[in-house]
C-alpha cells in the first residue's frame, strides 16, 4: 500500500501522466493503476520498474516511520489533483 502511495504522489507531483508512465516503464496502463492501489498480485518487478522511474526510494524505513509516511501520503494525495495530464502543446500556425 505504501509503495504504491509513493509511486502514485512521485508521478502526479513531477506531472506525468499514467499513460506516459505506462509507457516508460514499459507495463499496461492498468497494471499501473493497481500498482499505484496497491494490489498485492503485481510483480515486484514491475512496482521496482514504476518506482525506479518516477524516483522512489526503496529501503530505510522501519515500523513506526512506515506508519507515519502511509498517513503523510493519504494527506498529500487528497490535495493533489486525481490525475496529470501532460501539457498541450500549441501549434504555431503563423507562416
Amino acid at each position: 500500500m505504501l509503495l504504491g502511495q509513493l509511486i502514485r504522489r512521485a508521478r502526479l507531483e513531477r506531472k506525468i501522466p499514467l499513460v506516459q508512465l505506462a509507457e516508460r516503464t514499459g507495463l499496461s496502463r492498468s497494471l499501473i493503476q493497481r500498482i499505484e492501489k496497491g494490489d498485492p498480485s503485481c510483480s515486484i518487478g514491475a512496482v521496482f520498474e514504476a518506482a525506479a522511474v518516477v524516483g522512489v526510494r526503496l529501503f530505510d524505513a522501519d515500523r513506526t516511520s512506515l506508519a507515519n509516511a502511509i498517513q503523510a501520503n493519504a494527506d498529500m494525495l487528497t490535495l493533489l489533483p486525481r490525475a496529470a495530464r501532460a501539457p498541450r502543446i500549441e501549434t504555431k500556425d503563423d507562416f
